[in-house]
Formats: C-alpha cells, sequence, structure tokens
C-alpha cells in the first residue's frame, strides 16, 4: 500500500515536472518578446497609449494582440521597429497624436513657481527645466501635452495651452483678486 502511494506521488509529480516544462518555453518566449518589445518603446512611461507605462503597454501588445500604433512619443519609427519585430503589416503610418502633431504643451507661470521640483521629477520626457528654489519653465518643443505635471503641483501654476495657435499668443489668465477696483490707482 505504502509503494502503490509512493508510486502514485513520483508520477504524480513526474506529470506535473513534464507539464511545467511542456509549457514553460511558451511562457519564456513571451517574456522575451515582451521584453524586447518594451526596449523599443521609448520608456516615457507617460500614459498616452492608455496604459500606466511602457511595459504594460509592451504586455498588451504581445499577450491580447493590442495595436502598435498607440505611442505618439515614439511615432513612425517605433511602430516600424514593433511591425518588423511582430510581424504586423497593417499598422497606421502616422497618428494624429504623434509628437510632431502636438495640439497642447503645458506652460508654468514662472511668476508663481515655487521651485518644488515636483513637476520636474513627473515629466517623462524632460520637458521642464529648474533647479530647486527657483522657477521652472517648460521646453515646449519636448513637450508631449501629456499633463503628469499638474497634479503634483503644489501652487496650481501650470496650464495646458494650445500648441497650434501658438503659445506667443497667450497669456496667463489674471488673478481673480485682481479686479478692476483693485487696479485704480489710490487717491494722493
Amino acid at each position: 500500500m505504502l509503494s502503490a502511494a509512493l508510486v502514485l506521488l513520483v508520477l504524480s509529480a513526474l506529470g506535473a515536472w513534464m507539464l511545467l516544462h511542456h509549457l514553460e518555453p511558451e511562457r519564456d518566449s513571451r517574456s522575451r518578446l515582451v521584453a524586447r518589445v518594451d526596449e523599443i518603446l521609448p520608456q516615457t512611461q507617460c500614459r498616452e497609449c492608455g496604459y500606466n507605462g511602457c511595459l504594460p503597454y509592451a504586455e498588451a501588445i504581445v499577450v491580447a494582440g493590442e495595436s502598435i500604433d498607440r505611442c505618439p512619443p515614439g511615432g513612425d519609427g517605433v511602430r516600424r521597429s514593433l511591425a518588423e519585430l511582430l510581424g504586423r503589416t497593417t499598422y497606421s503610418e502616422r497618428r494624429a497624436a504623434d509628437l510632431g502633431d502636438v495640439t497642447e504643451v503645458v506652460v508654468i507661470d514662472e511668476a508663481v513657481c515655487i521651485g518644488c521640483t515636483k513637476c520636474i521629477a513627473a515629466c517623462p520626457v524632460d520637458a521642464i527645466v529648474g533647479a530647486a528654489k527657483q522657477m521652472h519653465t517648460v521646453i515646449a518643443p519636448l513637450c508631449t501635452g501629456c499633463r503628469l505635471c499638474i497634479p503634483p503641483c503644489p501652487v496650481d501654476c501650470i496650464d495646458v495651452v494650445d500648441a497650434v495657435r501658438g503659445i506667443e499668443e497667450w497669456r496667463w489668465p489674471a488673478p481673480a483678486y485682481a479686479g478692476p477696483e483693485r487696479r485704480r490707482s489710490s487717491p494722493a
């Protein structure tokens, strides 16, 4: 009875081992493919693809067959590389949301900025420059308009601007406390 149980235990362990080794190559090749797709993506972690970063997007591409044209910072170069790697022939050559076609960027009201550096840390493409306790500014051609810098700003000095119309035309709205009665000169 003991030997029969031992034989059954050995056979079940052997069956489990064989099943694992049969499935392992598929899982291993899938994880290698995810890693290769992730290497091609620009690693901006901007979330403009709809995923929480480049690795989750890479997993969705490989595992769920997600479209390869959802990465605006990567543009056509990333799409071509992904199409070649994955053997996909149909993909959008150009998207409206590619970096060359950014319609919105952010600007920092430098007079209000306290130099906390929280926006710098949040920017996935290093489009914000500045130093601690110094005003910051946005390098508009690098900004993807992802808005990830807005939530961490403690003084609400970041605004979204229509990049098509032009940053030069945009003006910060007057503060609510600076009404016409405040602008009048005081009696002498």
